[in-house]
């Protein structure tokens, strides 16, 4: 057999923004996720019984060990993205491995259609678990609710053997949040129509992990959305989950995304034994379909809805007309409330299938349903994909060939710690950096070293057996500090404080664990003495600090915006506006700290001056999903509506 399909490599151009540096301070606070239902919605809905359970198991609580990413700005230049193409004659298909693994364009070479919704920028926008993501494309989002940590991430990547005799693309990493390591393999069988992408998860822990998974797919939204179901779970940013019927609820087609005022997600009841798919086609009955093994069984549409945020948004995250996009996605559980059951030592694992569909999206639901499942069924029957699942599973622990990218050391060093075995994806002993050297130090001598010269800390790791390990080493103060840390993630806050406050007694920098006790002060509800510790840590840093370089920018912004709201909690506003005079510009030109001036200034009863801050204009790069600072603080300063350039609203019932 000859076989057609390529791999190679490429480089696209895109305007882009820089990442940046991420912020260097442990995520010691709650995590700030918004698709979370409040406690009185969860108990008033009635809901399956596998999927109340699974709403409640192990949400998650912190995103330690992983940073928050907030560096980025929004100015945008050309700028390279390393890519690999797979491409056969029917398709071609661009991977950014640099970035997740995101598919950036599914293209049906026949007619030239770009099947997704392709972002033609690279944007971040804080809406990742971690901060910073970007729109478009397909996205494979692991490890708890929310857009992956991994979304502006590299991940590892190689060429592989396919079940045809060909090449397929495998990527691999090990996600942080839960611990585990992942594969995702994307092929095109010779003259196939449709990507495959064989997927597995595994848990190499001799105990259970929650796990989660979505793969999200973003389309034009002028499309029709089709799925095999009746109803769906809605959930909205008031953050309540309600059955509701499909297509069309509130006299409204929710079928139709550019109909739906407000953003919206709606997690559709396919039934039970049914073929899992879901398919978004334009006016002309062209679109996309997706399609999996049973073991992916949810399917959703979220909608930006027509509202001035949903639309303030859609500009956000790209160029201004270019379009507005919707997503339609697959994942384990109903919805992404929920997190299943990934058992002790075992793995998940199943195929899907993207490709164009062509079928007429208007008219009667059941008949335009059914008529797209016939043609999906004549393009890829579903015993296809079954037959393509099990000849992968028989490729899946091939050994990769040829390295067409590298993604980070943390799975090596884990693998090291545990001596796991975990044939087809290799995290090798070559791509431990400078991040997970001191922690390869500890694991080999028992102690953590102590930094060689000033600079802010490095990443700390939680999971228990490195708690343990810092317990039994030397109590230097780096490792106090370490120490703190994990054992605030394990809930012994305590000892944490404990911990923090014998870092201080010897460390050569205090600000780090002054900042951790401030947090902890905070958290337990006093604010005063955390207003004292930010002080002086923020104090501490600038005397510290020792060039203009990006990680000591990135500390200064981290420390003096948390010193800043700090005090300003407490109307100590002299202190505020001393924190502000020693920010340098690189600092105090950023548009989150244009906001926080704003602020000041209305603290000191300067309210012209603040709103000529708004006036004068600023964009606050890393402004959060669902977040109200502008509006609120706009409410403060003018009896106006909220300008449409501050307008970033998702919630019906807010002013």
């Amino acid at each position: 057999m000859v076989i057609v399909t390529t791999i190679r490599r490429e480089v696209l151009t895109l305007p882009a923004a820089e990442l940046g540096e991420d912020n260097p301070l442990p995520p010691l606070r709650p995590l700030d996720e918004v698709h979370h239902i409040d406690d009185g919605a969860r108990q008033a809905a009635e809901m399956p019984r596998d999927m109340a359970r699974q709403l409640g198991w192990e949400p998650l609580r912190s995103l330690l060990p992983v940073r928050v990413r907030d560096g980025y700005g929004r100015a945008r230049e050309p700028r390279a993205v390393d890519a690999v193409v797979i491409e056969n004659d029917r398709l071609r298909v661009t991977v950014l491995p640099g970035l997740g693994g995101r598919v950036h364009s599914l293209v049906h070479q026949p007619t030239g259609r770009e099947l997704l919704y392709s972002n033609p920028v690279f944007q971040p926008a804080n809406f990742a678990l971690n901060g910073a993501w970007f729109s478009g494309g397909i996205e494979w989002n692991i490890g708890a609710t929310g857009h992956t940590t991994l979304s502006c991430s590299p991940v590892h990547a190689a060429r592989v053997a396919a079940p045809d005799g060909g090449e397929m693309l495998r990527l691999w990493e090990w996600e942080r949040l839960r611990d585990l390591p992942f594969q995702v393999d994307l092929w095109l069988p010779d003259g196939s129509d449709f990507l495959y992408v064989g997927v597995r998860v595994r848990n190499p822990h001799q105990r259970p992990v929650p796990g989660y998974w979505w793969s999200n797919i973003a389309v034009p939204e002028d499309r029709r959305v089709l799925v095999p179901a009746h109803s769906a779970w809605h959930f909205g940013y008031e953050r309540h989950l309600r059955k509701v019927p499909v297509p069309v609820y509130d006299d409204i087609d929710r079928s139709r995304p550019a109909d739906s005022e407000y953003a919206a997600d709606y997690f559709y009841d396919v039934p039970d034994g049914h073929r899992p798919w879901i398919a978004a086609v334009d006016a002309d009955g062209h679109g996309l379909a997706q399609t999996s093994t049973d073991a992916l069984r949810g399917r959703k549409l979220f909608v930006w809805g027509s509202g001035s945020g949903g639309r303030r948004w859609q500009e956000w995250l790209t160029e201004p007309g270019t379009g507005g996009y919707c997503e339609i996605q697959a994942g384990l559980a109903r919805t992404q409330l929920e997190h299943v059951r990934f058992d002790a030592e075992s793995e998940v694992s199943w195929l899907e299938a993207y490709g164009p569909l062509d079928t007429p999206g208007d008219g009667d639901w059941d008949e335009a349903v059914a008529t797209a499942e016939a043609r999906l069924e004549a393009a890829l029957p579903r015993a296809d994909v079954d037959t393509a699942y099990a000849a992968w599973r028989a490729h899946a622990d091939t050994e990769p060939g040829e390295r067409l990218a590298t993604g980070s050391g943390w799975g090596a060093l884990e693998v090291l710690r545990a001596d796991w075995k975990l044939p087809g994806t290799p995290f090798d002993e070559a791509t431990l950096d400078d991040a997970q050297a001191p922690w390869l130090e500890l694991l080999r001598t028992g102690s953590l070293p102590e930094p060689r010269r000033v600079r802010p800390p490095g990443e700390t790791l939680v999971a228990p057996h490195w708690r343990d390990m810092l317990e039994t080493a030397p109590a230097t103060p780096h490792t106090e500090y370490h120490l703190g840390v994990a054992q605030w993630h394990a809930g012994d806050r305590a000892q944490a404080v404990r911990s923090w406050e014998r870092a201080l007694e010897l460390a050569p920098s205090l600000w780090p664990s002054l900042r951790c006790l401030a947090v902890a002060d905070q958290e337990a509800g006093h604010h005063a003495r955390a207003a004292d510790r930010y002080a002086e840590a923020f104090d501490d840093l600038c005397q510290e600090r020792r060039d203009d370089g990006e990680r000591w920018t990135a500390a200064t912004a981290a420390l003096g915006r948390e010193a800043l709201e700090a005090l300003l909690r407490v109307r100590r506003v002299a202190d505020a506006r001393a924190v502000w005079e020693r920010l340098r510009p690189a600092v105090s030109t950023r548009g989150r700290f244009r906001l926080l001036e704003a602020r000041l200034l209305l603290a000191e009863g300067r309210t012209a001056q603040a709103r000529a801050v708004f006036d004068a204009g600023f964009e606050v790069a890393d402004l959060r999903e669902g977040a109200v600072d502008l509006d609120r603080l706009w409410a403060r300063l003018d009896d106006r509506p909220l300008p449409a350039a501050y307008d970033f609203r998702m919630r019906p019932d807010l002013p």
